[in-house]
């Protein structure tokens, strides 16, 4: 994961996002940083972390587009998913997974990166949005923005 990405998370978290919750990790395989590192340390009651490949920071291999299959509607408090989507095949499946898992009132932290960003295959680079798409796709999933920012990077 990039460093701004982490230093986001870790400014924009606080504990009482966190602190007692279920936290559930969409794409939590550990490439090179975890955001597991900031978000532990504000003391969740659980936290789950589930990618498609089994490696670090894998708790559950689980596909992102089972996500209500495996784990049923309105379950996690907290769903984080850093620098993943930009890696799915179709993401408007994997959206509406990660926002039904999350309990009524709960916090989806999500980032991904935007045009401009390099190529990095991991193992496919299928997506880069703009701060506008952002926010159109997440409104059309019924979510109410809290932050929208673009990467200081």
């Amino acid at each position: 994961m990039h460093e701004s990405v982490l230093k986001w998370v870790g400014e924009t978290l606080v504990s009482a996002d966190v602190a007692g919750r279920s936290v559930l990790e969409v794409g939590s395989y550990d490439v090179n940083g975890s955001i597991r590192t900031v978000v532990v340390p504000l003391g969740p009651a659980s936290y789950v972390g589930v990618d498609q490949s089994a490696g670090p920071g894998v708790d559950q291999v689980v596909s992102a587009v089972d996500l209500v299959a495996e784990f049923g509607a309105g379950s996690f408090d907290v769903v984080i998913s850093t620098e993943m989507l930009e890696h799915v095949e179709l993401p408007l499946d994997v959206i509406p997974e990660m926002v039904e898992v999350l309990a009524p009132g709960g916090l989806l932290v999500l980032t991904t990166r935007s045009p401009g960003f390099p190529y990095h295959p991991y193992p496919v680079d299928t997506w880069r949005y703009t701060l506008d798409g952002m926010g159109q796709i997440l409104v059309a999933a019924s979510l109410v923005v809290r932050e929208l920012v673009s990467d200081p990077q």
